[in-house]
């Protein structure tokens, strides 16, 4: 039972959750990214740094997740491919996909880049609200809970 951070994009703000929870909990966390980034001091803290290049880190995730690992990310892509070996994933939204929430979303994609490709000015996500962040809190927490009484 890990957890595996697609970090490149994840904010920071997601991060200090996720390594507050890895102390209080003593589960593993991997961050992976495509460049350097400061890690706290902790023994359940560590980061796998790839090379540059397209879904170089999203494929390093892939090839190491198990399927009672938790991988948090805003990729929908990368969310679908971990769901398909049997592995959680995470919005840092707070939003926990599933196999039928997971092919929606890939849809919307789908038709976003579309019209981002024909022209159409679609802007980019919200800021991360203090309810979203609550949100992940909550279901990272449900997350944690029930590896532990798995356990």
């Amino acid at each position: 039972m890990q957890i595996w951070v697609d970090a490149d994009a994840c904010p920071s703000v997601i991060k200090d959750i996720i390594f507050r929870a890895a102390e209080r909990t003593k589960v593993q966390v991997i961050l992976v990214a495509n460049h350097f980034m400061r890690t706290p001091a902790s023994k359940y803290v560590r980061l796998i740094q790839v090379s540059s290049g397209f879904d170089v880190a999203d494929n390093e995730i892939v090839q190491r997740v198990t399927e009672q690992d938790l991988v948090v990310t805003a990729d929908i892509p990368l969310a679908a491919e971990v769901i398909e070996k049997g592995a959680l994933a995470l919005n840092p939204r707070g939003e926990l996909y599933t196999k039928s929430t997971v092919r929606s979303r890939l849809n919307m994609r789908d038709f976003m880049d579309t019209m981002r490709a024909s022209g159409v000015q679609t802007g980019g996500p919200p800021p991360l609200s203090q309810q979203e962040r609550q949100q992940f809190a909550n279901e990272l927490d449900k997350w944690l809970t029930a590896g532990h009484k798995a356990s």
